[in-house]
């Protein structure tokens, strides 16, 4: 089982040392966050909500945000691994960067960055179009027992990832192997919402924000959430797979690299640029509203997370017949 990362002793003491720090380094130009999707998903909703709460730091002359799709983040990683010792563009990541280099979809791993922080949790959530026979987790693993390639599964952005996971978790609960699920690559949550309401897709896994909206208005249903127990906020109507008898519990981490070789003074302003941006009112809202949990980790303990996450996804990766021979 994860442990959270939620550390909140440390966020004063990190402020009170990002100053003295700044007087070292701070931003000389615009800062750039590269979304490691295309527009309209969790990563980029992410990013544009910590563009708002950094710009509230005057340390930053200005924040950009920019998207860079492909390859199931491999596009926008290779830009930040090209940017060796700047400080001054970083971008977003999560478990896909370690699912991509375990699968061989991607080269390279999060020792080839500087791990900056991780910010939030993020559940994932299993749901269908409004008109969708499938109504609740135990019509899902019915359907799947009946025959695993029926039906189709939409996610973003890469094979073998958080959401891919939890397919096929819902898969072992059925009885019946992952390897058979027909899966359905998106680039954004968003676009996958899209193609679920349009009839072209059957099931959609990813994060609640994408859909929420369109649940609330009558458009998307939601099966099961992969949370341990109903979440707070815009996802307490959400019902978990677990209290429908699936043995299905995982979540997804958003957080943001650096590239390879920053100093320690670039490293301490960006703990305590991170700690300070986290302790505005307009973040809670933003937790609430997206259906996030909290999550913050220094660079330093988002550095010792990725190491036991590189562990715990390979074996679960390896248990779901998601990594080759």
């Amino acid at each position: 089982m994860r442990k959270s990362g939620a550390i909140f002793g440390w966020t004063a003491c990190l402020i009170v040392a990002g100053a003295a720090f700044a007087q070292d380094w701070k931003p000389a130009r615009n800062v750039d966050i590269v979304v490691a999707s295309g527009a309209g998903g969790s990563s980029d909703r992410t990013a544009r909500v910590v563009q708002r709460l950094l710009q509230a730091n005057p340390a930053f002359p200005s924040i950009s945000v920019s998207n860079r799709q492909g390859g199931g983040g491999t596009v926008a990683w290779t830009y930040l691994a090209q940017q060796p010792g700047d400080p001054h563009t970083i971008a977003t990541f999560s478990p896909t960067m370690v699912t991509n280099q375990l699968l061989g979809v991607g080269k390279l791993r999060y020792t080839d960055f500087t791990p900056l922080s991780i910010i939030l949790r993020e559940y994932i959530l299993v749901s269908v179009n409004a008109d969708s026979p499938i109504t609740s987790g135990k019509a899902l693993l019915e359907r799947i027992r009946k025959d695993p390639t029926a039906l189709s599964f939409a996610f973003a952005a890469a094979p073998g990832n958080h959401n891919h996971v939890v397919i096929g978790m819902i898969f072992k609960a059925a009885g019946a192997d992952p390897k058979q699920s027909k899966i359905v690559i998106q680039k954004s949550g968003g676009e996958g919402a899209t193609s679920v309401m349009g009839g072209h897709i059957d099931v959609l896994v990813g994060a609640p924000a994408n859909v929420l909206p369109h649940i609330q208005a009558g458009k998307m249903r939601a099966i099961g959430l992969s949370a341990p127990q109903r979440q707070p906020g815009a996802a307490a109507e959400l019902p978990t797979l677990k209290e429908q008898g699936i043995d299905a519990v995982f979540y997804s981490w958003r957080g943001f690299l650096g590239a390879k070789d920053l100093t320690p003074a670039q490293i301490a302003f960006w703990d305590a640029a991170f700690a300070q941006a986290l302790q505005a009112q307009d973040w809670k809202q933003d937790l609430a509203q997206n259906a996030w949990s909290e999550d913050l980790m220094s660079a330093a303990e988002t550095r010792k997370h990725l190491d036991s996450e590189q562990a715990l996804i390979a074996t679960m990766l390896g248990e779901l017949g998601l990594l080759k021979r």
